[in-house]
């Protein structure tokens, strides 16, 4: 696959399809254990599984923070001339160490004290010890999400995006049938769903591995030079898209805790399969932003802007479409999604439609405001970036979810999210224009 002089549209839609089925099929291993869960347990389930949700996010997003930090700066360098393999394969390794530190830490804080992180992110007495069930049998496997989310934006990056997804995929079909046996067959419930999620990891952990083995494979350990500067490096381009996932988890955190104080469990229940549906929203969003990212890296290396703007117009087209059809399915069917998540009450069932369709404007945004952090870091534009996922995923958001409910009433918090996407929105727009403008004449300074 040639980056720099290849069919743009042919290249860009070849790793979309991959991109796509990558991150639908990571999405399901939380989706399908919300919806095995919440079918064995009812809405304690659902609610407990909302709890765990910021767990994920933080694992992932450490993942993504290596990955995709270093493999902009992989591809871009590799897109500046021939011969750059090794000095390429530095930031490779560093990200390796980087994972293996990360991985550590989160390990470490999780098995020791996973009851008051659960506390933390929301649980109560009825949900916790669901909460707790759940994450035992994943605490074993934890490294491994976090490695999986990193070695699969390296593959995509040395032009094996189809064993990133097939590994993927792999690991999320076992995860899928896993959870049925486990916890309906088993009658293991939110453990077994724990446990078919942790062997589905291991799964894809060995399936990636095998790309080391092929002779396409350009990846390789080697000994860094200036390993805290790479790393630190990697860490600024990174931190964007690692962001985006930690804030994901700060934000269910912050409406789990609002909701219990002004609406109670059953909302809580209703939020909770509001976070399973925005997962996949995300996830399409991420394809696209993780389909781009190595065309531009590289071409912005080689100083190619048009090639850019040309993947830009795809990348612009397809997150469109995403936003149109889960808006639109937020709106029409809220409560098939119900169903699809939990044996639900006749109470959840009365206020879901109304909560589904308030925030479910946000998904109209939500795909361009995700993407472009993505496109900026491909520029190496990690400020603005980080203004975009700082601000719809911490300061923005966060004022309107505490200031919402005590200004305008309890269910105005469901507008919190709509309203953020829009402001946010307004920046990412003009911040792309700006920058895409200059990649006539811009020349990127060396990396």
């Amino acid at each position: 696959m040639d980056f720099l002089n290849g069919k743009i549209k042919n290249i860009y839609f070849k790793y979309l399809a991959a991109a796509f089925g990558s991150a639908l099929i990571t999405s399901i291993y939380s989706i399908v254990d919300m919806a095995m869960v919440g079918q064995y347990h009812g809405p304690e389930g659902s609610a407990a599984l909302a709890v765990v949700a910021p767990v994920w996010n933080i694992i992932y997003s450490l993942g993504l923070l290596m990955g995709i930090g270093g493999s902009v700066l992989f591809s871009t360098i590799r897109g500046k001339s021939e011969g750059q393999e090794k000095q390429s394969n530095e930031y490779f390794t560093v990200s390796v160490i980087g994972s293996i530190i990360l991985a550590a830490v989160i390990w470490f804080v999780v098995i020791f004290f996973d009851r008051e992180l659960l506390l933390l992110f929301g649980a109560q007495d009825n949900t916790v010890s669901l909460a707790r069930e759940y994450v035992e049998p994943i605490k074993f496997a934890i490294p491994l999400f976090l490695f999986n989310q990193m070695l699969a934006a390296y593959l995509r990056n040395d032009k094996n995006p189809a064993l990133a997804t097939g590994a993927v995929l792999v690991g999320g079909i076992f995860n899928i049938f896993g959870d049925y046996f486990f916890v309906f067959t088993c009658d293991m419930g939110a453990y077994g769903a724990g446990l078919a999620t942790a062997i589905g990891s291991a799964i894809t952990f060995l399936v990636m591995l095998s790309h080391f083995f092929m002779k396409k494979n350009t990846l390789r350990l080697v000994r860094p030079t200036r390993l805290l500067g790479k790393l630190k490096e990697i860490s600024i381009t990174g931190f964007s898209t690692f962001f985006i996932d930690v804030a994901m988890g700060i934000l269910t955190i912050l409406f789990n805790r609002q909701i219990m104080h002004y609406l109670g469990t059953n909302a809580l229940a209703v939020y909770g399969v509001i976070v399973n549906i925005s997962t996949f929203a995300q996830c399409c969003a991420y394809s696209v932003g993780q389909a781009s990212q190595p065309i531009i890296s590289t071409n912005f290396g080689a100083n190619k802007g048009e090639r850019i703007r040309q993947t830009l117009k795809y990348a612009l087209g397809t997150t469109a479409f995403f936003s149109i059809f889960w808006t639109a399915l937020s709106l029409a069917i809220p409560n098939v999604f119900i169903h699809i998540f939990m044996t639900p009450t006749p109470e959840v069932l009365q206020i879901a439609p109304d909560i589904f369709r308030c925030y479910g404007i946000s998904f109209l945004l939500l795909p361009l405001n995700i993407f472009s952090t993505y496109y900026f870091q491909a520029l190496i534009k990690p400020k603005v970036a980080f203004i975009v996922s700082v601000a719809r995923g911490l300061f923005i958001s966060g004022i309107f979810i505490f200031l919402l409910p005590v200004v305008i009433g309890a269910d105005s918090i469901w507008f919190a999210m709509p309203i953020t996407e829009l402001l946010v929105a307004i920046y990412v727009v003009y911040e792309m224009i700006k920058y895409t403008k200059q990649l006539k004449t811009e020349r990127r300074n060396a990396v």
